[in-house]
This record gives C-alpha cells, sequence and structure tokens, in this order.
C-alpha cells in the first residue's frame, strides 16, 4: 500500500470522490447529499420513452452474487442497462464457491473477464472491503449488501425516499423497527440518517434483537412500539432475519406480531402523514399489516423505484472517481 492509500479512505480518489461504495461509514455529508442530488437527475430517465443515457457505454458492470436477491439484483442491472454498460450477472453461489473455490480464486477469474465494475453481494461481512482491497486499482467495487454489515445502496435509496416525501432531514423523527441485530440494511440507515442530520433516529425492537453497543449509532432504544413509535415523522420496518438468526431469539412470529408488527391501529400513533418503508421482500402479518403495506401512506414501492436511481447514481460517480484517478496517476507519471 502506497502512503497516499494509507491516508485515503478506501471508497474515495485523492480528490475525495467516490471510486467504490462499500459502506456509508464515513462518508462527508456532501458526498451522501451528491448521490441524492444524483439520483433525483436520474428518476426523470426512468419516465422517458427511451431510458437511456451513455455514461457507462462501452463499459461492463459485472454482478457477483454470492447469496440470492433477486430485487437488488435485477435493479442494478436495470440501472447499468440505463446507464448503456454491458451487464453480466452471475450467481456464483451455485457455481465455483461451492466447488471450494475461494473468493480470491472466484476474483482473479472475474478480473480476467476485464469488467469496468463488480457489483458484490456476499453472507460474509467485510467481503466487499476484501474484494476493493485486493483486485487491480482500476476496478470499482460496489457493495450490493454483505453478511450483518452494510446494504449502503439501500440505505441511500431510503434516503431518497425520505427526503423526496419530506423535503429535509434536520426535524425529523425516523423510527426503525424489527430485527436491528441482523439487519445491515439498519445499521445502513442508522449511518446515513446521522450523517444528514436527522434529531430523532429511534430503534424499536426486543431486546434480543438490539446488536451490542447500539447507542454507538446515536439512536434512542425503545422496547415498547407505542412509545417509540409516537409522533414519528417516518417508519421503516425491517424485515425477520430468519436465514441469519440461531437459537431462541424470539418466541414465535405470532408473538413478535402482537409485540412488534406495525398494524393500522398502531401506525395511528404516528403523526398522520407519516411514511411506512420497508426494504423488502415483505413478511404480510409477520412485520405488517396488509391495509397498512398496501395503504396510503407506503412508500414501499416507491422505494424500489428510487432504487434504481441511487443504484446508477453509484454505478456512474464510482466509475467516474476511478476514471479521475487514472487520469491523476498517469499525469504523475509523465
Amino acid at each position: 500500500m502506497t502512503p497516499i492509500d494509507a491516508k485515503r479512505p478506501l471508497q474515495l480518489n485523492d480528490q475525495g470522490q467516490l471510486r467504490h461504495f462499500l459502506s456509508l461509514d464515513g462518508l462527508p455529508r456532501e458526498l451522501l447529499t451528491e448521490i441524492l442530488d444524483t439520483a433525483d437527475s436520474f428518476l426523470e430517465v426512468g419516465a422517458r420513452a427511451v431510458k437511456k443515457v451513455p455514461l457507462l457505454r462501452g463499459k461492463t458492470v459485472c454482478n457477483v452474487f454470492f447469496e440470492n436477491s433477486t430485487r437488488t439484483r435485477t435493479t442494478f442491472e436495470l440501472a447499468a442497462q440505463r446507464l448503456s454498460a454491458d451487464v453480466i450477472s452471475l450467481n456464483v453461489s451455485t457455481s465455483s464457491t461451492s466447488k471450494g473455490e475461494t473468493l480470491f480464486d472466484t476474483l482473479r477469474n472475474l478480473e480476467a473477464m476485464a469488467a469496468d465494475i463488480f457489483v458484490v453481494r456476499h453472507a460474509d461481512s467485510g467481503a466487499a472491503h476484501f474484494i476493493a482491497e485486493h483486485v487491480c486499482p482500476n476496478l470499482a467495487i460496489i457493495n450490493g449488501g454483505d453478511g450483518r454489515h452494510a446494504h449502503p445502496t439501500q440505505g441511500m435509496l431510503d434516503m431518497l425516499t425520505i427526503r423526496r416525501h419530506k423535503g429535509s432531514f434536520e426535524n425529523l423523527s425516523v423510527a426503525i423497527v424489527g430485527d436491528i441485530l441482523h439487519s445491515r440494511v439498519a445499521r445502513s440507515n442508522m449511518l446515513a440518517l446521522k450523517t444528514l442530520g436527522c434529531p430523532d433516529i429511534r430503534v424499536i425492537a426486543p431486546k434480543t434483537l438490539l446488536p451490542v453497543g447500539i447507542e454507538q449509532y446515536g439512536v434512542t432504544v425503545y422496547s415498547d412500539m407505542a412509545a417509540g413509535l409516537k409522533d414519528v415523522d417516518v417508519v421503516i420496518m425491517l424485515r425477520l432475519q430468519r436465514e441469519r438468526m440461531t437459537g431462541g431469539l424470539l418466541p414465535s412470529e405470532g408473538e413478535f406480531y402482537r409485540l412488534f408488527g406495525l398494524t393500522e391501529q398502531r401506525l395511528a400513533l404516528a403523526k398522520p402523514d407519516a411514511l411506512v418503508m420497508h426494504p423488502g421482500p415483505i413478511n404480510r402479518g409477520v412485520e405488517i399489516e396488509s391495509a397498512v403495506a398496501d395503504g396510503p401512506q407506503s412508500v414501499i414501492l416507491n422505494q424500489v423505484t428510487y432504487g434504481i436511481a441511487i443504484r446508477m447514481a453509484v454505478l456512474s460517480m464510482a466509475m467516474s472517481g476511478q476514471n479521475a484517478q487514472r487520469q491523476l496517476n498517469s499525469e504523475e507519471h509523465n
């Protein structure tokens, strides 16, 4: 590692532009705002007859999913196609790694395909960082979700949803409800809200589903739904991560719904114009009542639309940051 790399955060180039998008931790407010502004400008592309801009023409985006996720993969594919990139999607969970190929071997093979951007989803926390540290320097790595650690594009699409419906973050109360312990979405949302200046971030969960040291995120913890939802502007429900749970963290899904499910009655405790959000897929009758999920305050489908714009923003900004760094490096060598 050269001294300049040691000083510079892995995600940014020498000019402070995005070159990888791995986590929202440590990114400045200006950069998060730039991502939101860029995504805003891409939203109108989705409304056109021809939904294409030429920003990534001639570039190849490779989706490398070591863990299944139809929604995230599809929106990344759409985002890359709308930027005019060539797209390859690999579901690695069903191929090489099951034959005993290591993450490192898979990487080397992918590099040989000469892609420009890798979108990586992996069940292990830190996998995207590991890949960004070990790939050849001109590749941009986008984290599509790693273990319990981070899901930065989901965090940003949630921020875009809030900003488009509420204007700014300065006076908002936002409640994040459910399985905080296993949720990379919760972590990304807490970091983004804090960075963007949200003064009141609440987490509502049973004690068994709270991580140790959650207070470091600057949140207020509630174990009672009624108290936690009182007068909030935004309610973000989380999916119960059954596949990431071990042991008896929950007595039953029915019991969870009884105490922490979002019903019309409970939503009435929030402000009358409170938004209801969920990263999907929804477990109806476990986290949220159908009448609420499909109701007038729900912006769950808007989140999907905004997800494409956010992913377009991140792909184009990371490529632009890589290009600027390459330019800088070549000028230094000449």
